[in-house]
């Protein structure tokens, strides 16, 4: 897909890994007014008179309406109750621009893929170019990693080009720049290498990483780069970010993944977060 510049960008890919009901809120709502009685639900004002038993507790987990939060999201704005219902999503292919911005909304629980672990094919396949002398290895080893939002393979061979002129200018700064790279058990390797880089490239992939090689490169990598994540949101809260992340304001990555959360909420949620037109 091409955003209003006309560079192509893959989108985002969500998917909703658990919910925890609308029940719970509902139950919130009648103890603060004590209405139990009121409710629609009849295992809602069961609670009345007595403890919810496990089977009542299923029951209340797994209600899909609620007039009640429907009024109070609505017509009274009394927004606290939505805190008591979360929804968590698994979302792989966005940026990390996007989680820059992501970083802005403070009530949510977020991890992210770590550049601090998972940056090492990067790292092996700068050594073995710079082994070999050979730039175009890392450029279409890195290249073959799909790595980042953007779709136009020129343009992310610019982005490789920068990110070995980065690699390449500290490795001639840093005494020892090999230890800092690769494992020590690895490091035999780059003494047997005979000139064949992709059989030097699978031996440093198999043998042992290096821990947490990545604090030392992190500096490499773009806000193009792809992130994945796991996201949970009271929904108070996710009300919050749809309404401010699915408008036209909006920064167009962030928007995108708006879009693909929103389409994996299921209609009892999104009934109490964004205004029916």
């Amino acid at each position: 897909m091409k955003d209003m510049y006309g560079i192509k960008y893959s989108k985002p890919e969500v998917l909703l890994m658990q919910d925890t009901g609308i029940g719970v809120a509902e139950t919130a709502a009648r103890t603060c007014y004590d209405s139990f009685e009121n409710s629609e639900n009849e295992v809602i004002q069961s609670i009345e008179h007595s403890m919810p038993s496990e089977q009542m507790r299923n029951d209340i987990n797994h209600l899909e309406d609620s007039n009640l939060l429907n009024d109070l999201a609505w017509t009274y704005f009394h927004h606290s109750i939505l805190e008591h219902a979360n929804l968590s999503f698994l979302i792989r292919g966005t940026s990390r621009g996007v989680l820059q911005e992501h970083a802005r909304h403070r009530i949510q629980a977020i991890s992210v893929r770590s550049t601090r672990y998972t940056m090492g094919s990067i790292i092996n396949a700068f050594v073995v170019a710079k082994i070999a002398e050979d730039k175009d290895f890392f450029l279409q080893k890195v290249l073959e990693f799909d790595m980042f939002v953007t779709c136009d393979e020129e343009y992310n061979k610019i982005e490789i080009g920068t990110m070995y002129y980065k690699l390449d200018y500290q490795s001639k700064m840093v005494k020892d720049f090999y230890s800092i790279a690769v494992a020590k058990s690895s490091l035999k390797y780059l003494e047997d290498f005979d000139g064949n880089s992709e059989a030097l490239f699978k031996a440093l992939q198999s043998g042992k990483k290096k821990r947490n090689a990545g604090d030392a490169f992190k500096h490499v990598i773009s806000d193009n780069v792809k992130v994945d994540m796991v996201v949970t949101f009271n929904l108070r809260s996710l009300k919050n970010y749809l309404t401010l992340r699915n408008s036209g304001a909006a920064f167009f990555q962030i928007r995108w993944l708006a879009q693909e959360m929103i389409k994996q909420i299921p209609a009892k949620y999104l009934d109490l977060i964004i205004k029916k037109k």
